[in-house]
């Protein structure tokens, strides 16, 4: 029996793309997460494009460091790091080896699972709230820094890995400025989301940190 098309595995050739080609386009994919626990399966709603060198929003906008060492690594695998003193966040390296771009996942609506992702975000009060922002996408799939790295082309074996799913027509999509980001990257239009998708997290400008004095 042939595989039904929306199963089908996304090859490394979609992630060796520039990022605000991959970005957009990933919308409406699946996203796998395979563990002792059980099987999660997102429909990603939300995510954000970041340019590496050009990008003063991007981790990789200075170059190469022990922390973003996997965004200059092969496409198509997982960059996760850990933000704030307490969440993880995931992204997906894109473009060619040693050009440092990746795409963070904001969210997304958990397909199959739903039962194993409540019990790690106990103060979701609906489903659509499970893996709405990018830290609860990750505290419900259970993304830590252990899958940094993690080559998500490896197979359905592979913790995490992307699947053809079902994207929306493009008259759906759009765009507009990336969550929380200031400075010279704050006007980049490169966060993309399914329109009145009621798992799309909320929008909200960076806010620059007042000095103590």
């Amino acid at each position: 029996m042939s595989e039904s098309p929306d199963r089908t595995p996304l090859p490394r050739a979609f992630f060796d793309r520039p990022v605000l080609e991959v970005a957009p386009d990933l919308l409406g994919r699946t996203l796998v997460r395979n563990s002792n626990a059980g099987r999660i399966e997102l429909r990603l709603t939300e995510v954000e494009a970041y340019a590496g060198a050009i990008d003063p929003g991007s981790h990789a906008f200075r170059g190469r460091t022990a922390r973003n060492a996997v965004m200059f690594g092969p496409p198509g695998h997982a960059y996760v790091y850990f933000t704030y003193g307490m969440w993880h966040c995931l992204n997906l390296v894109c473009g060619p080896e040693g050009h440092a771009s990746g795409v963070l996942l904001r969210a997304g609506e958990i397909l199959v699972g739903a039962a194993q992702a409540r019990t790690r975000r106990l103060s979701a009060r609906y489903d659509t709230e499970l893996a709405k922002g990018p830290a609860r996408l990750a505290t419900a799939l259970d993304v830590a820094l252990a899958l940094n790295g993690i080559d998500t082309c490896a197979g359905p074996d592979s913790p995490l890995s992307l699947l053809t799913g079902t994207p929306p027509p493009a008259d759906q999509v759009r765009s507009g400025p990336r969550t929380g980001v200031g400075g010279d990257g704050a006007p980049h239009p490169w966060r993309y989301w399914i329109d009145a998708d009621p798992t799309v997290s909320p929008y909200r400008a960076h806010v620059p940190r007042k000095r103590t004095s």
